[in-house]
């Protein structure tokens, strides 16, 4: 299967946090992560405490997979492109329209220039405050 074909979600009610990871080919521990990155993202749980995923989280997360490891989106910028196309559409398996141009996900080289210069300045501090500490 490509990596732009959609798997075949079978016609079930519910489905169980495996199920959906072998649907959507995404490690159960990820669908947790996601969970908590996404807030559309709630499964319902049984009386147990496990989840239940609906259809509609199966094709929620498969949107998300294409935004994150597709489109190369940030999670902040894949939820941001989530928001859009809710608010826009109302549906929640929209697609972009391809006049829109996607949130930018990327730095040029000047500003990765400045956050390594920021990363390499508060590096030197927190050494400099984990030497004073030790002493």
């Amino acid at each position: 299967m490509s990596a732009s074909e959609s798997p075949k979600i079978p016609e079930k009610l519910f489905f169980r946090i495996n199920e959906v990871s072998d649907i959507t080919g995404i490690p159960s521990y990820i669908l947790r992560f996601w969970e908590t990155e996404f807030p559309m993202l709630k499964p319902e749980r049984d009386e147990k405490g496990e989840r239940r995923y609906r259809k509609s989280d199966i094709e929620l997360i498969l949107q998300i997979k294409k935004l994150v490891y597709e489109e190369k989106y940030t999670l902040a910028g894949a939820r941001k492109q989530l928001k859009l196309l809710r608010k826009g559409s109302g549906a929640a398996n929209a697609t972009p329209e391809p006049d829109e141009p996607p949130l930018p996900v990327r730095l040029d080289q000047e500003q990765i220039r400045e956050l390594t210069s920021t990363i390499h300045q508060l590096r030197t501090e927190l050494t400099e405050l984990y030497r004073m500490l030790g002493s």
